[in-house]
Parts: C-alpha cells; structure tokens; sequence
C-alpha cells in the first residue's frame, strides 16, 4: 500500500513516516521545510520512501498527487506551534492552513472520483477540545461543547467539518485523528523566530516539555514557567502516536470514525518541571517562578481513550520518563 503524507518531514510527519516504512509501506513524502528548514531525517534515504519538496497549497499538487496515485493520504501539512506561536501568527494560522487542506481535499475528492483513492486521513489536534468542561473527553463530547478560542483551534475544528462534508457530499472515506501534546525527538526550534522571553532565555516556539528541558540545560535558576504550573496536559510519544496512526490505515472499523491517540494519564506543568529538574540538575533544589500566561492557554486537557482500545487495540507503551529522556538526548545533542 502507498501512503502520501504531507508535512513528512515535520515532528509528528517524522514518527508517522518511520512506522510506515518499518511495516514495509511504500511512503511518499511532501513538505515545503517551512517551520525548521532544510532538516535530515532518517526516513530520507529509505528505499520506500519518495520525497517531493513541495508547497501543498500550489494548485499543481494535483497533479503530483495523480501522478503518484496513492491508496491513502495523512493530511499532516499545517502551520503549527506552541501557544507563544498561536498569537504571533493568529491570522497566518487560520488562513494559511484553510489553503492547504482545502487544496489537500480537492486532490482527495478527485482520486477518489476516479476510482482509485481510498480514504483520507486528517491530522486534528486536541485543540479542537479547547473549551472543554467534559473530563476525560470523548470524541462525541465535540457536539456539547463551545467551539475552540483560537484561530487554531477553530481551523483544526474546520479540518473537521472539511471531512464531513466532503463524506456528506463526495462519500470520501476518512478517518480523524487527534494527538495530545506529541513529544519526542526531532522538535526544533522553528525558522520563523521570536524574541519572546521567559526570564533571560527566549521562549521556544515548540511545546511546554522541550522549552522547559532547553531552559534548564541552559542553566536557568530559577525556572521560569507560564502560568501557575497547574494545567494539565497528557504527554503522548511520537512513536505511540505513528503506531496508532499505522493501526487506524489498517482497521476497518476505522473508516469513517475518528479517534484520540494519546496517553489518558495527566500531569501538571510544575510537576513536569520538577521531574525535568531532577534529571539534569539532581542534588540542585528546586525553584521556578511563574510568568504571565499567554491567553488561551488551557488549563486541563485528559483525553478518554477508550475508542482507540477497544477498535483499534490500541494503547501507549512508553513512559513519559522514558519520553523525558528521549527530548533531553535529543536537545542535548542539538545544543540547542
């Protein structure tokens, strides 16, 4: 089977690419290198996997995708960033990633027409629970809850509605899939910088674990941290997150549904901290203090995963200490 994943190159594209080529798909790759430039992977020189480096909003994307006539595609592709990002680019967020998944669904709607396209998969974002007050969150829990705050909540949710109605109008086969806070190796910092600060380092555009693991690599005392410390987020592995994604091409009872991929158990920002701090400055006391949070930074997010396990088989495998360590190697290695 061939998979097109766009956004290959990305963080998330990253994991989904290896696990494919590791159960032998035959994987093509698009990405335009717009957040972290010109990055090596290790996917790259495997014989399954073609690579096109190529903006998915030009409208001959359509004709690349007929070309390559894939059984399948993860609609990956976005702008995307930590929540320093999601007011810097608020507009871009909402308008940029609209041309690129409506181009993406044209290119879909048309392979399938033509009787040899099988199903799309779309990268959704927890985000999409943003007002939630429905704890853990069930994928239906989406039609009794306000709509998201952010511009990229909302596109996230229009990512949605973009599936819907193309099943409603075209019968497109999908499936939607939701991460929580992926972490792992590969997350840089991204090529359209910011001189935002948290304390006398500069924020990392990235997500909560590698700024606070960059932050104190650099010898921050005391730790500066958005907010109270007292959200909650559940931290999945990349890893986990590509094998969920490989189980939902290969289940039936996937087609036409959507899912949470992620782990279901939470921890506080402080407490990921404190567990930051001891593994790379042990015998050091702890101290942080809080800077003002940006606005719509969600205060809990715990996902019910209960419809991944029991029709995909599907549940996390790796610790988030284990995840710990992974980023800490990985930044240390890219001196970040």
């Amino acid at each position: 089977m061939k998979i097109l994943i766009t956004g290959s190159q990305g963080f998330i594209g990253t994991y989904i690419c290896e696990e494919l080529l590791k159960h032998d798909y035959d994987v093509v790759g698009v990405d335009d290198y717009s957040k972290y430039g010109k990055v090596v992977r290790n996917h790259d020189n495997h014989p399954n996997f073609k690579f096109y480096e190529f903006d998915v909003t030009d409208p001959v994307f359509l004709e690349l995708f007929e070309q390559e006539k894939p059984d399948m595609m993860l609609a990956g592709a976005a702008l995307m960033g930590g929540i320093s990002y999601f007011h810097k680019y608020a507009y871009d967020l909402l308008a940029v990633n609209e041309r690129i998944i409506a181009n993406t669904f044209d290119a879909a709607i048309k392979g399938y027409k033509d009787g040899w396209f099988k199903r799309i998969l779309v990268m959704s974002s927890s985000m999409v629970f943003e007002n939630t007050d429905i704890y853990p969150t069930t994928e239906d829990s989406l039609q009794q809850i306000p709509p998201p705050s952010s511009t990229y909540g909302f596109q996230k949710l229009s990512c949605e509605y973009f599936t819907k109605g193309a099943f409603e109008q075209y019968d497109l086969p999908y499936t939607i899939i939701r991460p929580f806070n992926c972490v792992g190796a590969g997350e840089d910092e991204t090529i359209k910088n910011t001189e935002m600060t948290s304390g006398n380092i500069k924020l990392m555009i990235s997500h909560v674990l590698p700024d606070l693991i960059n932050k104190t690599l650099k010898g921050q005392n005391p730790l500066h941290i958005l907010g109270d410390g007292n959200q909650i987020r559940c931290y999945t592995n990349g890893a986990d997150f590509g094998r969920g994604v490989r189980l939902i091409i290969e289940s039936k009872g996937a087609i036409n549904n959507d899912f949470n991929l992620s782990v279901n158990e939470g921890i506080s920002v402080l407490d990921l901290a404190k567990l930051v701090w001891s593994k790379l400055n042990p015998g050091i006391p702890f101290a942080y203090v809080c800077d003002k949070p940006f606005k719509n930074d969600v205060q809990k997010r715990i996902p019910d995963v209960s419809k991944a396990k029991d029709i995909l088989r599907f549940e996390c495998k790796i610790t988030l200490e284990q995840s710990v360590d992974e980023v800490i190697n990985y930044l240390k290695l890219r001196n970040i």
